[in-house]
């Protein structure tokens, strides 16, 4: 009767141990499969006949001035990140097994991508994916919204108020060195946090040191800035919240 129980015990430790290996397999999976895109990214679709295109804005270039100058909106769009949209097309035509693929497919997948235009896809592809994120978060009637109740007891819980998040994004976006981008985003488990990343790289791409889902950023290349702001970065972004479409940050958080 002893070894009997004996047996019975280890079979079901056995069984235990099983189990909670399993649940960890499945914990993991989730955690990879969190960042793989979200039909809320509405400009990550595949591309017709294999080419990316430059998104249409939803404004004006003059849109959201005073804030941001009509001339660096035009440069910035038109020039910069058309040259983003041009290189990575340039990069598939390259490697054809990637046409058709969605952006998300693309720059969330770094070290999938072939060797020969990997660099090409994060930078330029990753130029592409951070600027159609950055026209959607912005508008011209940005003054007239707010964050979303859920967002902002998330927001406040994290950092206590709006004004402590603020201050808290900007010491972060101020800090990036270099080109780079600030970003406030989701973990795995939904909870908020800010995450900077150099050149093009976003918290989408597998090769981040933080991942996450991004709600709201903020492009701190000098190119976006310049003209207006010269080399007071922190101008600039204090500017940033006069054009922040909260809707649109409030619909990503709801749905990514």
């Amino acid at each position: 009767m002893k070894n009997s129980n004996s047996q019975s015990r280890r079979s079901f430790l056995k069984q235990g141990a099983l189990a909670a290996i399993g649940v960890g397999v499945l914990n993991n999976l989730k955690a990879n499969e969190l960042y793989t895109g979200s039909s809320a990214f509405n400009f990550e679709m595949p591309p017709v006949d294999g080419a990316f295109e430059l998104p249409k804005l939803d404004y004006a270039y003059n849109a959201l001035e005073p804030f941001i100058d009509a001339q660096t909106m035009e440069i910035h769009y038109s020039k910069h990140h058309q040259t983003y949209v041009t290189k990575l097309n340039e990069a598939i035509e390259k490697a054809p097994e990637l046409k058709g693929k969605s952006l998300m497919e693309l720059v969330s997948n770094i070290n999938s991508m072939p060797e020969g235009v990997r660099n090409a896809i994060r930078n330029h592809g990753g130029g592409h994916f951070n600027h159609s994120f950055f026209w959607k978060l912005m508008s011209p009637t940005a003054k007239d919204t707010m964050p979303s109740a859920a967002l902002k007891t998330a927001i406040e819980a994290k950092w206590i108020s709006m004004d402590n998040f603020k201050a808290e994004f900007a010491k972060s976006a101020t800090g990036v060195f270099g080109s780079g981008w600030a970003w406030l985003a989701k973990d795995k488990e939904n909870n908020l946090m800010l995450i900077t990343t150099p050149n093009q790289d976003s918290p989408v791409m597998d090769i981040a040191a933080q991942r996450g889902k991004p709600i709201m950023g903020i492009d701190v290349w000098e190119h976006a800035y310049y003209l207006k702001h010269q080399n007071k970065r922190a101008d600039y972004i204090a500017d940033f919240w006069n054009v922040i479409d909260w809707n649109q940050v409030s619909k990503w958080y709801s749905e990514l």
